[in-house]
């Protein structure tokens, strides 16, 4: 899943109004942000098989540290807490921790059977990816939900706040449609290397739209 994890970050923004929307990304993303890294020094094997779903040419080889649901809920303890400390609400922790462990259910409707439950331990996934208008419709639809939630959670301080908001959104459903009609990567170093990339960038942007944007 894609836009689908960025749906949940948008929308948790309701619930716990004063932390960044990069926050609440990099929470719903942590797999996906960790993933490459591992990838990029041989802790983690992916493979480029063209055809292997309808949606992606990717075959997740081993993730056991990134993608298994085991692992997730511990990140999901380590994170909640520090994001929670400060401000000492256990609503926060609550949201980050469902928030990354979200990352499993989601990728287990839409991968193939592949997600782990532990490392070394039984995978499982329904599919979804097998179908290229089934997966637009799930995501687009979670994703229009999601906008919508955050849309009328906050309003923006300045015409940053409206525009950069605008921006962001833009940039996200491009590049789920880029990513859907695209030819496969040349190789795994270039995979992760974007991925990483494109990471650090769409945190960024939402760290910016947010920090103009207040709670409504």
């Amino acid at each position: 899943m894609f836009i689908g994890h960025f749906a949940l970050g948008y929308a948790a923004k309701r619930w716990v109004p004063q932390l960044s929307l990069a926050t609440l990304f990099a929470a719903a993303l942590f797999a996906d942000l960790l993933w490459p890294v591992l990838v990029a020094t041989g802790i983690e094997h992916v493979r480029i098989v063209p055809g292997a779903t309808a949606s992606t040419p990717l075959e997740f080889i081993s993730y056991p540290y990134s993608h298994a649901l085991t692992s997730l809920i511990l990140w999901g303890v380590v994170s909640g807490w520090l994001v929670a400390r400060p401000y000492h609400r256990a609503r926060i922790f609550i949201v980050i921790l469902a928030l990354v462990v979200s990352h499993w259910l989601l990728d287990f409707i839409t991968h193939i059977p592949d997600m782990p439950l532990y490392p070394g331990g039984p995978r499982y996934g329904l599919g979804l990816w097998n179908s290229v208008i089934g997966t637009a419709l799930v995501e687009s639809v979670m994703f229009a939900a999601g906008v919508a939630i955050y849309a009328r959670a906050t309003r923006p301080r300045d015409g940053v706040g409206r525009w950069a908001f605008a921006g962001l959104t833009t940039f996200l459903l491009v590049g789920f449609i880029v990513n859907a009609s695209a030819s496969p990567p040349p190789s795994v170093r270039a995979l992760w290397m974007m991925a990483i990339v494109l990471g650090a960038l769409t945190l960024a942007l939402a760290w910016w739209a947010d920090s103009h944007r207040a709670s409504a």
